[in-house]
C-alpha cells in the first residue's frame, strides 16, 4: 500500500499539472472475470458480448474503479495526515510555560529592520522598537546600544528569536551581543508560524491597535515563550504550519478536527479566570465567543472575580453553561479554595463532607489524610465514587494544577552552532519542530533543521513516527551526514536514550 504522504504529494503534482497519475489494472485479468460471469458457453452471441465487455470495461468500469481507488487512497491519507497534525498541533499547544521571566520578542527580518517587543512576567508590553543589525543595513552597534537599552531598563532575563527570515543573523547578532557585554541572558527561537496572520487580524488589531502589524509579531513571538497555548489559541489551528500537505485535504474536516484539539487542550489545562483572553476563555466548554467578551468586559468593569458563583451574572451565562465551564476555570486569590482547583461546584459539598469528617480544610493536607484513609474505604463509606474520590484528591494535592509543568522545560540557549560546525557522529540536543510520515525534523539551533527519518528513530522498526516523538520533546540525535551545497542535515536517534513522548 503507498503511503499517505506519497498519496498527498501525487495528487499536489497532479493539481499543478507536474505529473499525470494513472492506475494500471490488469487488463486481461478483467477480461477473463467479466467474459466468465457473462457469456454462457457455446453462447452465439459469444463475439458480440465480448466486444461490448471490453468496450464497457475501457469506457464505464475502468475509469470507475480507478476513480474510487484514488478516491479511497486519498481519504486514508486524509484521515491519516489529519492524525499526524492534529498529533503535532497537541504537542505544540501543551509544550510548557516559561514563567516568571521578562521576555524580549525579537522578530527577525532583513530590510524592515528587527523588530522588538518586551514584555513582563504577566505578558504585559512594556517597550518596543525597532533595529537594523542585519544586511542590508548592518547597523550593528547602533542596534546593540537600543538593545542594551532596553534590556537594562526592563530587567530582560530571556530573548524569543522568531524562526523566519533572518533568524540565523538574527540570534548570531543576540549571541554576540550577549557575550560583548557579560550579561546573564538566555535565548530560545521560537516558531512563528502564524504570527503574521495573528499580526494583521481584526483580533491583533483589537488588542494592540497603537501598534503596526510587524510590531504585533514581536509580542507573540515574546508570549508563545511565556505560554505557547495562550497565544496560539488566537491563531487559526491550520495556520500554525506543523502538519503535512495541509492544503491538499479535505478543509472543513481538518478545520473540525484541530478545533477539537485545541478545545480540548485548553480544558485539560483549564484558565485563570482573571487573566485569560477571550480567545481562550471561547474554547472552555460551555462559553461562546460572546459569552467570553462578556466576561472579559465583566473584568475590566468590576475587577476580579473572587467566586465561580459570580458567573451566574454574566449576560448569555446561564446555569447549564456555568455547570460546564465551571471547572475548568480557576481563581487563583478565590476566597473559595476550591475555586482554585478542577473540582466542580457540584462536589464542593462532598470535599467540605470529608474535611468535617477528617478535622480538615480542604487542602494538600486533607489529601494526604484521605489516602492514609484510604480511598477505596472512604468512597464506601460517604457513597462517592472511587473514582470522583480519586480526582478530588489530586485537586486538592496540586491546586492551579497546569499538567504541561510535568513536561520537559524547553532548552534556553546561551550559544549556537553553524553548519561548518558539525561532524558526522556527533551527538547534539535538539527539539523536535515537526512530525510527518516519513520522519520528524529537529532545530538544533542554526537556521536549518535536521531530518531523522522514519528508519532511523528508534534501534526498532518504527510503523508511526508518533508513537516515538511529539512536536517540542527534546530528543538526542547523532549526525549521520551534512549536505553543505543543499543545506540538509541527516541525524539518527538509534542507540542514543531518549524520554518517551507524552500522550
Amino acid at each position: 500500500m503507498i503511503a499517505s504522504h506519497r498519496v498527498l504529494a501525487l495528487n499536489r503534482g497532479e493539481k499543478e499539472k507536474i505529473l499525470s497519475v494513472k492506475i494500471t489494472l490488469p487488463e486481461q485479468e478483467a477480461a477473463a472475470i467479466l467474459n466468465g460471469r457473462t457469456i454462457t458457453q457455446n453462447s452465439p452471441y459469444a463475439d458480440l458480448l465480448t466486444q461490448m465487455l471490453a468496450d464497457a470495461w475501457k469506457r464505464l468500469i475502468q475509469p470507475s474503479l480507478e476513480n474510487e481507488i484514488r478516491q479511497g487512497l486519498t481519504e486514508k491519507a486524509e484521515e491519516k495526515s489529519i492524525t499526524v497534525f492534529s498529533s503535532n498541533l497537541r504537542s505544540l499547544l501543551m509544550q510548557p510555560p516559561v514563567r516568571g521571566y521578562r521576555i524580549l520578542g525579537f522578530d527577525p527580518a532583513y530590510r524592515t529592520g528587527c523588530k522588538l517587543a518586551a514584555v513582563d512576567e504577566t505578558g504585559r508590553v512594556l517597550t518596543t522598537d525597532v533595529i537594523y543589525p542585519t544586511p542590508p543595513h548592518n547597523k550593528t552597534e547602533a542596534a546593540a546600544r537600543t538593545l542594551l537599552e532596553i534590556v537594562r531598563k526592563h530587567k530582560i532575563e530571556l530573548i524569543a528569536i522568531g524562526n523566519g527570515t533572518a533568524s540565523r543573523e538574527s540570534e548570531q547578532f543576540v549571541r554576540d551581543f550577549v557575550h560583548d557585554n557579560h550579561l546573564d541572558i538566555r535565548w530560545m527561537v521560537v516558531s512563528e508560524a502564524g504570527a503574521s496572520v495573528y499580526s494583521a487580524s481584526e483580533l491583533g488589531a483589537a488588542e494592540f491597535p497603537e501598534f503596526d502589524v510587524s510590531l504585533r509579531s514581536a509580542v507573540s513571538i515574546a508570549r508563545r515563550l511565556q505560554d505557547p497555548l495562550a497565544e496560539l489559541v488566537k491563531i487559526d489551528p491550520q495556520s500554525i504550519g506543523v502538519g503535512q500537505y495541509q492544503h491538499d485535504m479535505n478543509q472543513k474536516k481538518l478545520g473540525e478536527a484541530l478545533g477539537g484539539v485545541v478545545e480540548a487542550c485548553v480544558n485539560e489545562v483549564g484558565v485563570d479566570l482573571n487573566t485569560s483572553s477571550p480567545s481562550l476563555l471561547s474554547y472552555i466548554a460551555g462559553l461562546t465567543p460572546v459569552v467570553a467578551r462578556n466576561i472579559v468586559a465583566r473584568r475590566e468593569q468590576q475587577g476580579p472575580f473572587k467566586s465561580r458563583k459570580e458567573l451566574l451574572g454574566i449576560p448569555r451565562l446561564g446555569p447549564k453553561a456555568y455547570e460546564q465551564c465551571a471547572g475548568f476555570l480557576r481563581i487563583p486569590q478565590a476566597v473559595e479554595p476550591l475555586d482554585n482547583t478542577s473540582v466542580h461546584p457540584e462536589s464542593y459539598d462532598k470535599v467540605y463532607k470529608i474535611a468535617k469528617l477528617l478535622s480538615t480544610e480542604p487542602s494538600a493536607e486533607l489529601a494526604k489524610k484521605i489516602s492514609q484513609r484510604g480511598i477505596d474505604r472512604l468512597a464506601q463509606e460517604l457513597e462517592i465514587g472511587e473514582l470522583t474520590l480519586t480526582d478530588i484528591v489530586d485537586a486538592l494535592r496540586r491546586p492551579g494544577r497546569d499538567p504541561r509543568d510535568e513536561l520537559a522545560q524547553p532548552v534556553l540557549r546561551s550559544d549556537l552552532l553553524d553548519l561548518s560546525d558539525l561532524k558526522p557522529n556527533m551527538v547534539l540536543q535538539g527539539v523536535v519542530r515537526n512530525v510527518a510520515d516519513f520522519g520528524a525534523f529537529v532545530d538544533l539551533g542554526m537556521h536549518q533543521d535536521g531530518l531523522v527519518h522514519i528508519s532511523e528513530l528508534a534501534d526498532q522498526f518504527v510503523r508511526d513516527p508518533l508513537t516515538v516523538v511529539r512536536v517540542g520533546q527534546l530528543v538526542q540525535v547523532r549526525i549521520l551526514s551534512i549536505d553543505t551545497a543543499r543545506k540538509r542535515i541527516s541525524l539518527s536517534m538509534k542507540g542514543l536514550k531518549q524520554d518517551g513522548p507524552v500522550s
